[in-house]
């Protein structure tokens, strides 16, 4: 089913859904993991590029994710792809049977002959798989801007750019305060941009991958979250209950508040999401 029609005809909210990513090594364990997550019904499972969208094996993944009964959305970035092995690409997923993709222009890549210049934004590849193919396309929004934004206005009016384009759904970044989600949804409304706006959920884990991801986006920190990754950074296991419990309370507020998707990032890991989901279980 096509992510249009998942959000359009589905009623049932929130929309429960995962990302995860290709594993270094082994799939085995990552496969192990999406079988606990299959039990909770999720419209999809996201599979992200890779990495400066080099030496991935993700096509090989979908498939194997595809062969559970599961509905699959790859991303795709285009900043180090040319025209021609995106669209060898796209052909590729068409022909697999995949009906969606998260169209990304990806990390801009240190080495400057990595890159091709064929795409340079995402609404340029949005474009671009609208034209050549019938996938149903997904977007990233970023509710306090994307890092790379001199402000939340600058990029909204790219994420237009997007929906012009011919996005369907919006994705956001992860956010921490639930205010912040609130005030960009109504700022998109405001500006008539009137695609399902799906919340990203990241349930903090460990203290080393909350500096990593925040170091790469713009996201607040609540002090409450600073406190306890200061008073747990030598107690793993509290800091990663304490996680589980804070994003338990942000869905639920998520869910009072008419959310229409929660897009899990679980980094590859089951336990967290899979206690938030118990814990938000009854009000579903």
């Amino acid at each position: 089913m096509k992510l249009k029609e998942i959000y359009t005809n589905n009623k049932n909210f929130p929309l429960i859904s995962f990302e995860v990513f290709p594993p270094k090594s082994d799939d085995k364990k990552l496969i192990e993991e999406i079988k606990v997550l299959k039990q909770y019904t999720p419209q999809f499972i996201s599979l992200t590029y890779g990495a400066g969208g080099k030496g991935n094996k993700s096509f090989e993944l979908l498939n194997i994710i595809r062969n559970l009964g599961i509905n699959v959305v790859p991303h795709f970035t285009c900043i180090t792809s040319s025209k021609k092995s995106v669209n060898e690409r796209l052909i590729k997923i068409e022909k697999s049977g995949i009906e969606n993709i998260l169209a990304l222009r990806g990390d801009i890549p240190t080495c400057e002959s990595d890159r091709h210049f064929d795409f340079n934004y995402a609404n340029e590849l949005v474009a671009f798989i609208k034209d050549k193919t019938n996938l149903s396309i997904g977007v990233a929004g970023y509710p306090e801007g994307h890092i790379e934004s001199p402000d939340l206005h600058s990029d909204i009016l790219n994420l237009k750019k997007k929906v012009n384009a011919g996005a369907d759904v919006i994705f956001t970044q992860l956010f921490f305060d639930n205010k912040k989600f609130y005030n960009y949804t109504e700022i998109l409304r405001e500006k008539g941009i009137n695609l399902p706006v799906i919340a990203g959920i990241m349930p903090i884990i460990s203290k080393n991958q909350l500096q990593k991801m925040t170091s790469m986006a713009r996201v607040t920190i609540p002090n409450i979250i600073n406190e306890k990754a200061e008073k747990y950074a030598d107690d793993p296991i509290s800091l990663r209950d304490f996680g589980i419990d804070y994003a338990t309370e942000q869905c639920l507020d998520l869910i009072k508040n008419n959310v229409e998707g929660l897009h899990f990032f679980t980094l590859n890991k089951s336990y967290s999401t899979a206690k938030i989901l118990d814990n938000i279980k009854g009000v579903r």
